[in-house]
C-alpha cells in the first residue's frame, strides 16, 4: 500500500476516506465553515482544508462523485482535476452546477473523489512519419456504433 502524507490547513478538515473496501477513489470533503450555494451555471472553488504530499511518479486525479453529479448536477468544472506530486498547496475542487437549480454544499459534505495513480513520463520525439495502423487517421466515430 502506498502512503500519502496530508496536512490539515484547517482544523475542521476531514481526511480523505474510502466508502467501501474496494473503492478506487477516496472521498474529499468540503471545509468551508458553513454552507456554500452554487447557482445554476456557476462554478465555485470549494476548499478541502488539506494539502497532500503525493509520491514522485504518481498523480492525484479528482473526479466527480456519481451521487451529486447525477442527482444534483454538480461535477468538477475541469472534468478531471490533476494534482502533481510537487504541488503542496490546498486541494480545492472547482465544482460546476450543470443543473437548472441553485445547489447548496453543506460544510463537511463529500464533494469529489481522489484517485492516486502512477503515470508514465515520456519523451516526445518529433518525426516526419508515424507507423501505419489499420485505423489510420479515423477518429470520432470511425469505428462504428456496434
Amino acid at each position: 500500500m502506498i502512503k500519502v502524507n496530508f496536512k490539515k490547513l484547517n482544523e475542521n478538515a476531514i481526511k480523505p476516506t474510502y466508502g467501501t473496501e474496494f473503492a478506487a477513489g477516496a472521498d474529499l470533503y468540503a471545509c468551508e465553515g458553513g454552507e456554500v450555494t452554487i447557482k445554476s451555471g456557476e462554478t465555485k472553488l470549494i476548499h478541502t482544508g488539506l494539502s497532500l504530499e503525493i509520491p514522485e511518479g504518481y498523480a492525484g486525479l479528482i473526479y466527480a462523485r456519481s451521487g451529486i453529479a447525477c442527482k444534483r448536477g454538480l461535477a468538477p468544472a475541469n472534468k478531471v482535476g490533476v494534482i502533481d506530486a510537487d504541488y503542496r498547496g490546498e486541494i480545492m475542487v472547482a465544482l460546476h452546477n450543470h443543473s437548472n437549480e441553485d445547489q447548496t454544499i453543506a460544510d463537511k459534505e463529500r464533494i469529489a473523489q481522489l484517485v492516486i495513480t502512477p503515470f508514465l513520463k515520456v519523451e516526445y520525439n518529433e518525426t516526419q512519419e508515424l507507423s501505419d495502423t489499420v485505423r489510420g487517421e479515423g477518429g470520432f466515430g470511425s469505428t462504428g456504433k456496434k
